[in-house]
């Protein structure tokens, strides 16, 4: 099954490849000899496991939030604009890069994470303007979403099945289509139209995108597990860790966006 995320798409085409065994000991059942040459040096097993991708995950996030908070405080309201639009248009060529390209280079991932750190502290900059404690709630939201997420993936509460991630995927990829095509409109009519304008199909539209965004960490959680099954190179870890603060981007800016709505005089 494929994801919405080509990064993830890339872990699970790669986790039906063989992988090598250990010098010796022979192929695992149901795996010929062949696959990954750097999976073993001089008899070490280098392979992506749960907690190297965690580590990766928590040092994407803390170089966005620490990157966030600098922009936040150094960037002034008078440059605010371009530098806010120079990291948003580079952060989406870098990310895309990274995704159909395959990279698993920690200073490219890294290098995102800046990016993405500088945009978000911007943007949230300006939500909390106008919204005073706005950051706040959202970030609560967005981290209590995705530890509710792990919870109940890992107690198989929700399961990733074939129907479900198919689903998923499906509504994730008609809602990025959606959101590109509003985003044009608004480059060229400056109208940011009914799905944000904060009215009942704004609110609607935003909540649509928090639950499919916090049903796609359980895609996720799949792919990156069947990657780390299949002995994938420990490289990979770093595009399993990609993914998973790319999702956690979206949803903080969709749950930036619905309280707004509710924050609104």
């Amino acid at each position: 099954m494929k994801s919405s995320n080509p990064v993830l798409s890339r872990i699970s085409a790669a986790a039906q490849q063989p992988r090598y065994s250990v010098p010796g000991q022979g192929a695992p059942a149901g795996y010929p000899e062949g696959g990954y040459p750097e999976v073993v040096q001089s008899g070490h097993v280098d392979r992506m496991t749960i907690d190297d991708v965690v580590v990766k995950t928590v040092t994407l996030l803390a170089t966005t939030a620490a990157t966030a908070a600098i922009a936040w405080y150094v960037v002034p309201f008078e440059v605010m604009r371009p530098v806010l639009y120079a990291s948003m248009f580079l952060g989406v060529i870098v990310g895309l890069v990274i995704s159909f390209a395959q990279v698993t280079n920690a200073a490219v991932i890294v290098g995102y994470a800046v990016l993405e750190g500088v945009f978000l502290g911007l943007i949230s900059k300006a939500y909390e303007y106008f919204f005073e404690g706005i950051v706040l709630q959202a970030v609560i939201a967005t981290l209590s979403v995705f530890l509710a997420m792990a919870a109940l993936y890992k107690m198989k509460i929700i399961r990733a099945t074939p129907k479900f991630m198919k689903i998923v995927i499906g509504a994730a990829a008609g809602l990025a289509v959606v959101m590109l095509v509003n985003f044009v409109i608004y480059l060229f009519s400056g109208s940011v139209g009914p799905l944000r304008d904060g009215g009942p199909i704004a609110i609607g539209f935003s909540l649509v995108c928090i639950v499919v965004a916090a049903l796609m960490f359980v895609v996720n959680f799949k792919q990156i597990e069947d990657g780390i099954a299949a002995g994938l190179p420990r490289k990979y870890g770093w595009l399993g860790a990609f993914g998973i603060l790319v999702e956690l981007v979206w949803l903080y800016l969709e749950i930036l966006r619905l309280i707004s709505y509710f924050s609104e005089d």
